[in-house]
């Protein structure tokens, strides 16, 4: 880890790719793991744009919890690392397959969502926006003793009768075209590209330090798991707490 820190340390220029990982340090479950999202009945139904057109209920029952409960979610060490590396200068951005939001909420200014985002919600007939919190309040009004507020199993209409849907990329979607322009910018750019908390299974996003590599950048790589691309970093780790603590005490070395 200690070569990891002085590569960060001594970088001019430090890109970032955060996964699932990272959040669940936070006790979010992983939609791919034993609890996740995608063990559920119909699983594949749930982010699909064809289904959510047909009936949103799939979608806002599926994700009752896993996306309107993310509000009770908190930045984890990692998450609070990585804005102590913007602080310092050295982190220029971050791209997330994540849709947590906790980047953002950690402070971090960067932050592409290369998936998508439940920040923003739009209405799929006449295109009107909502904030994440704004749909919130139209799904969870319900206070129940002993257990705060509870989705009240409505789905969020529009007043033009349309339904709102989060800007999450869904499958049938095209991945946000800003977003991910700017993480492969960044991953191009990047002397020293991290790699946190995703197995690097999940394309195009999965890319983005192949970028870094063929542009003679560094990639560094801390996952729980092994990743195809182990054996081309300059480093690969398995513990994230390790390197969030590691980071966070971190400093410039010019």
């Amino acid at each position: 880890m200690l070569k990891l820190i002085e590569a960060i340390a001594g970088a001019k220029h430090v890109g970032c790719l955060t996964g699932a990982g990272v959040s669940t340090l936070c006790g979010i479950p992983d939609f791919r793991g034993p609890q996740g999202l995608y063990k559920q009945p119909n699983a594949e139904r749930i982010f699909d744009i064809d289904w959510f057109d047909r009936d949103p209920s799939v979608y806002y029952n599926g994700c009752a919890e896993l996306v309107y409960g993310l509000d009770k979610f908190t930045p984890g060490p990692v998450h609070k690392a990585l804005r102590h590396l913007e602080d310092l200068g050295l982190l220029k951005g971050i791209a997330t397959q994540n849709i947590d939001m906790l980047h953002q909420k950690a402070g971090s200014s960067n932050v592409y969502e290369v998936h998508g985002s439940p920040i923003l919600h739009h209405c799929r007939r006449c295109g009107d926006e909502k904030s994440f919190d704004e749909i919130l309040g139209m799904l969870k009004k319900v206070e129940v003793e002993g257990r705060g507020r509870q989705w009240n199993g409505k789905i969020p209409y529009c007043k033009c009768g349309g339904v709102y849907k989060p800007d999450i990329t869904f499958f049938g979607e095209s991945l946000p075209e800003e977003a991910f322009a700017a993480s492969q910018s960044l991953a191009i750019r990047s002397d020293v590209f991290l790699v946190l908390g995703t197995s690097l299974t999940v394309f195009p996003a999965a890319g983005l330090p192949r970028l870094t590599l063929q542009a003679g950048g560094q990639v560094f790589i801390v996952n729980a798991q092994p990743t195809d691309l182990d054996r081309y970093a300059a480093g690969a780790y398995r513990n994230l707490a390790e390197f969030a603590d590691a980071a966070a005490r971190s400093k410039r070395t010019f």
